[in-house]
């Protein structure tokens, strides 16, 4: 198959990273800045910088394993959740600071700040959902209906919700204000293993170990689109923001890309040896970053959102026969139409090494454990949450 990425409307590999020495499980882009955080196997994290040449840092702390990393919205702050049960909160600068959260009785899964900076909510295997203040550096309040792990919690956009999914195969939708469990959606398959919601909150996805990815609509409650387009389970996914794409990371070793308007697989990228386990969009969505079990974060240009799929199935002169793309009204909400892969979705298999990534000096910080006071003086502290 000629190479795809000489067509300006693809996504490209732009760049990758190396400096794990361990399976990448989590990423998340800078805000503000140009950075890309990743947290791995190895127990660290690292702040990658995107300009060409510059030195990327790696912060010491957490005792095992990071399973979750967030910038905050001013991208001062770093969240990282850990095996070791904690949660630290680091400035991404050459102090290396961090604070630690003694968060759960097991493993934390995930973590994730409100859209004002001012609250994070945990993931833990100890079957709870917890909610912290920022800027008080303090436990608020537990969400305890899970019956098994908890995989993943989100905040809404607006912070009024909380989704959060786990090993008790439901995905659970929490108001913020009562602390109440206002809906669950159950799936007898499998467990659930991401969760998030579009950037207008008017959706959540969740992915599954049996490889589906599913689509509610939270004005009606209803499932309004189911994919299976992935042959291993789903570990992870980022919606764009403009809401009409959706990249997902899968342990078949590839990156798919939904177009979520047209209710299709548009894109298959491969570029990683071994299970893909974070996927993330930048907040602009210019740029998307995969991390894998290979120890690599590999960074793509978007390129896709420039120009509608039709027109670049035209460029590479492919006819396609998907499957009808109805629009979300068009599903009846009973029976979601179930996506498939067609053959129509472009491969895109870039050579890694073609990059021309310079591997960045690495810089080793962070072993001190700093006050909350110094920490937050760093940044203009929020209002008390």
């Amino acid at each position: 198959m000629p190479s795809m990425a000489s067509v300006l409307e693809d996504p490209s590999l732009e760049r990758h990273f190396k400096g794990h020495k361990g399976a990448v499980i989590c990423t998340d882009f800078n805000p503000n800045r140009k950075q890309l955080a990743s947290g791995s196997v190895d127990k660290t994290l690292m702040i990658w910088n995107l300009a060409p040449k510059a030195r990327a840092f790696r912060y010491v702390g957490h005792q095992d394993l990071i399973t979750g990393v967030q910038f905050s919205p001013s991208g001062h702050l770093v969240a990282t959740s850990s095996k070791d049960r904690t949660v630290r909160l680091w400035t991404p600068t050459m102090k290396g600071e961090s604070t630690v959260f003694k968060a759960h009785t097991a493993t934390v899964r995930s973590v994730a700040f409100s859209h004002d900076g001012q609250r994070l909510v945990t993931a833990s295997d100890d079957k709870s959902v917890k909610v912290w203040s920022v800027h008080r550096q303090c436990f608020l309040y537990s969400l305890n209906q899970h019956t098994n792990w908890v995989r993943c919690a989100r905040f809404s956009p607006d912070s009024h919700l909380i989704a959060s999914c786990g090993d008790d195969r439901t995905v659970r939708l929490w108001d913020t204000s009562t602390k109440h469990c206002i809906n669950c959606f159950t799936d007898p398959a499998e467990s659930a293993t991401f969760v998030g919601f579009n950037s207008s909150g008017t959706c959540i996805a969740s992915s599954g170990a049996d490889s589906s990815l599913k689509i509610w609509d939270l004005r009606t409650n209803k499932l309004i689109q189911h994919y299976q387009v992935h042959s291993a389970g789903i570990n992870s996914f980022s919606f764009h923001p403009s809401n009409n794409y959706l990249i997902s990371g899968s342990s078949d070793s590839t990156v798919k890309i939904l177009d979520l308007v047209e209710g299709r697989l548009i894109y298959t990228l491969h570029g990683h040896k071994g299970a893909v386990i974070t996927v993330a969009f930048s907040r602009a969505g210019d740029l998307f970053a995969s991390g894998g079990a290979d120890g690599q974060v590999l960074m793509w240009r978007t390129n896709f959102d420039k120009k509608s799929y039709q027109d670049v199935l035209q460029q590479h002169s492919r006819r396609s026969t998907p499957d009808p793309a109805p629009h979300l009204t068009d599903i009846h909400p009973r029976t979601p139409h179930l996506h498939r892969q067609q053959r129509s979705a472009i491969q895109i298999s870039p050579a890694v090494a073609d990059t021309q990534s310079i591997d960045p000096h690495v810089i080793e910080l962070g072993r001190s454990v700093h006050s909350a006071t110094d920490l937050l003086s760093l940044y203009q502290s929020p209002k008390r949450a």
